[in-house]
């Protein structure tokens, strides 16, 4: 693998942590994302570790070559601090990256080692990628932001207007911030369905990763907010470090974030809100799961079917990760199965013709 960043500091620990393992051997390292491209094309390493803000060529550019030149798994570092940081890093995910790993306490950290465990997850992702996967996204709706502007009534917000009476339920993980901007933006107008989505991200990252996603198709798309009714035609994206559930009745659906315990290893889980869905919508609510390590939404999708409820699965070929579509498909089953660029067609008809 070759490791890139602007610090020798960075540099070295980030050898000294990989070198505590047998698993991954480092080919190389790079100073800047010209350095890195050369290295790249000359040692042709499997996985590239990326700082996001660099000199010369900063990270974002470096991957873009990287995808189009010479497409390979990259784990992004990132010192984000501030929401600028923040949304640099989704927009790397959206680009074509694997996975990122917060450095703790900014762009020079002196203790990375304390995240050792969670950049060594993130590069086990990396040397499962389907690099297939990893194909150019399809071109955004055009005038996406005016018809949101147009179409969704503020004063839902936080309360008023009326519940959502059919519900749909995303789970991701890895490559998903990806896949979310393939699928959300290419949600119809007219779905008529509250859209919830769980990202597995932490906390600040959701957020930017929300605002991105909003006003690229006809749906608004915002961070969840404990209590805030749940209406048709809006996203709610579950905060980083939170579990989503939808409480109260059909009448008066409701948000309810809390912070119990890890299931699965990660906060936000699928699996409570797809259960949450499952129950309050019953036949009247698609769960679908996409991209990711792991088998968080399996349960919960099994759930939805179990209510009557129906299921899409994203296919293999197009999941950068095939876990979680994986283990759903053989715990729960499916009514479809899904290429990513199908994905909201697939969603759509499920709750358009629930019984087609």
């Amino acid at each position: 693998m070759l490791v890139v960043d602007d610090s020798a500091f960075m540099r070295r620990v980030i050898g000294e942590i990989l070198g505590t393992s047998s698993e991954f051997v480092v080919v190389g390292t790079a100073r800047n994302g010209i350095d890195a491209l050369r290295q790249v094309h000359a040692l042709e390493p499997d996985i590239v570790t990326l700082d996001v803000e660099m000199p010369e060529l900063d990270g974002l550019e470096t991957l873009v070559r990287i995808m189009r030149e010479s497409p390979r798994a990259v784990v992004m570092l990132s010192g984000a601090t501030t929401p600028r940081g923040q949304d640099l890093t989704v927009q790397a995910l959206e680009l074509g990256a694997v996975d990122f790993v917060r450095k703790p306490s900014g762009p020079i950290s002196l203790d990375l080692a304390d995240v050792s465990g969670r950049l060594l997850d993130a590069l086990r992702a990396a040397r499962n990628v389907n690099l297939r996967g990893l194909s150019t996204l399809a071109p955004r709706p055009s005038g996406g932001g005016a018809m949101r502007a147009e179409s969704v009534d503020r004063g839902a917000v936080g309360g008023g207007g009326e519940g959502a009476s059919r519900a749909i339920g995303i789970a991701t993980s890895t490559g998903g911030p990806r896949a979310l901007a393939e699928v959300i933006p290419h949600l119809p107008r007219d779905l008529d369905a509250a859209v919830l989505v769980v990202q597995h991200m932490p906390s600040g990252f959701t957020r930017s990763l929300a605002q991105r996603l909003d006003g690229l198709g006809p749906l608004r798309v915002a961070e969840a907010e404990h209590g805030e009714l749940v209406v048709g035609g809006r996203v709610y994206l579950a905060p980083g470090g939170k579990h989503m559930r939808v409480e109260g009745t059909l009448e008066d659906p409701r948000i309810a974030l809390s912070e119990d315990g890890v299931i699965w290893g990660v906060r936000p889980a699928a699996d409570p809100l797809f259960r949450s869905l499952a129950q309050l919508f019953g036949s009247a609510c698609v769960g679908a799961v996409l991209t990711g390590m792991g088998r968080d939404g399996a349960d919960g999708l099994r759930a939805i079917r179990g209510a009557g409820g129906r299921a899409v699965v994203q296919d293999r070929e197009s999941s950068i990760i095939y876990g979680m579509p994986q283990a759903a498909l053989q715990h729960a089953g499916a009514d479809r199965v899904a290429s990513l660029r199908d994905m909201a067609d697939a969603i759509a008809d499920l709750v358009l013709f629930p019984h087609g």
